[in-house]
């Protein structure tokens, strides 16, 4: 897969990785003129956007009265939301089936790209070379997520301490045992064990691999130098393991002690099921975070404004006191030209129903994967890339 740039950024390594920055931001202020009758920022603006915004929605949500089916397949970690959302949709709608699959963000693009399923899912935006690969795609923001960093070390209750820098090593081979003097100065009073550590990373194209990479990359610029992607060169590290899909991650950090793993919020009751911890990460702004709904609001809560017509953010290692730091938009990636008007007519009143408030952005869904609801702003830029979705 191509490298992705991390978009809409504007500091250091970030920005070095934005070839296309200055035309996102004159996306974005193009939507937020659009979107805005003032330049101050009142209550009063936003119960306006909001209200449209619902409105907008409503106009979308035209469910077919013909028998359609419809096909996802993509990340492993919407896979959980998404079928929430289909249970709902075909229990409401009993003439509308979604056959859908985890089967990696990689496979969502590549897939929804080739004309062969109507939604293709992505914890990854498309990068430059898929936008001109394949230029009647777009990418959908539809809820937004969050990813742990897991780990069995027998012995160790509560949450231990990681950063960039550490985590960069151990990936990168340089650190390799649980007790290493740096882990050990993130984590006073804490005993860690003479036990070798096992990375284990995804064996498929998949947004995760890219959502953590991109961390390493911008909190670590000296000790991590492999560009972030869907799919990455991971330097050799005796002992580490491959696994596919996050459901895979778990199991195999469960069957490895001194493993450490990346795995999506949405599996976050399996891993504690399989008995893996999962770290409070340093941010940019110095704080060891937790990954929760709190965490990931604060972070993604500065860059509502910042989104782009498109979608196209990244919203890594951001800047935010309380902030968690891989914190992602979840993708619908949907071909503009679907094979029929019944399939374009379906594929947009899902999607509107999907990140509407009301519906599959409620906490009644949200909260059983542990996801946070787009902000008003978001939601007005995903319905309008939802409207122009046609046969």
């Amino acid at each position: 897969m191509p490298i992705r740039p991390s978009a809409a950024s504007t500091k250091g390594r970030k920005s070095r990785r934005l070839a296309f920055a200055g035309v996102l931001g004159a996306l974005a202020a193009s939507a937020l003129v659009l979107s805005a009758c003032s330049s101050s920022p009142s209550s009063s603006t936003t119960s306006t956007t909001s209200t449209s915004s619902t409105a907008s929605l409503s106009s979308l949500e035209k469910w077919p009265t013909a028998s359609v089916s419809l096909q996802e397949t993509g990340s492993s970690l919407l896979y959980p939301l998404f079928n929430l959302w289909v249970k709902q949709i075909e229990t409401s709608w009993p003439n509308v089936s979604i056959t859908t699959a985890a089967t990696g963000s990689g496979t969502g693009i590549s897939s929804a790209g080739a004309g062969t399923v109507n939604i293709g899912a992505s914890d990854a935006y498309l990068s430059p070379a898929e936008n001109t690969e394949y230029p009647d795609l777009e990418n959908i923001p539809l809820a937004i997520s969050g990813q742990m960093v897991n780990y069995n070390v027998p012995g160790v209750t509560g949450h231990l301490n990681l950063d960039g820098a550490v985590l960069a090593g151990i990936y990168n081979g340089t650190i390799t045992n649980w007790n290493n003097s740096q882990i050990a100065a993130l984590n006073p009073g804490v005993t860690l064990p003479n036990l070798t550590i096992i990375p284990v990373h995804r064996s498929d194209s998949s947004g995760d691999t890219f959502l953590f990479s991109s961390f390493l990359y911008d909190s670590d610029p000296t000790g991590w130098t492999v560009s972030p992607g869907t799919t990455v060169s991971w330097p050799t590290v005796a002992g580490a393991v491959a696994a596919q899909g996050n459901g895979g991650m778990v199991t195999a950090c469960k069957a490895n002690p001194g493993c450490v793993a990346y795995i999506g919020i949405s599996y976050q009751a399996q891993a504690l099921s399989a008995g893996l911890g999962y770290a409070a990460l340093k941010n940019e702004a110095g704080n060891y975070e937790l990954p929760t709904q709190a965490t990931f609001s604060d972070e993604a809560a500065g860059y509502a404004t910042k989104t782009p017509a498109s979608g196209t953010l990244s919203m890594i290692y951001g800047s935010a006191t309380d902030g968690y730091p891989i914190v992602n938009y979840e993708y619908a990636i949907v071909p503009t030209k679907q094979p029929s008007a019944l399939d374009a007519q379906t594929v947009k009143a899902v999607l509107a129903w999907a990140i509407d408030p009301n519906n599959g952005n409620s906490p009644t869904y949200l909260d059983q994967v542990g996801f946070v609801a787009l902000p008003s702003q978001v939601e007005a830029i995903s319905a309008k890339l939802i409207s122009k979705v046609s046969s």
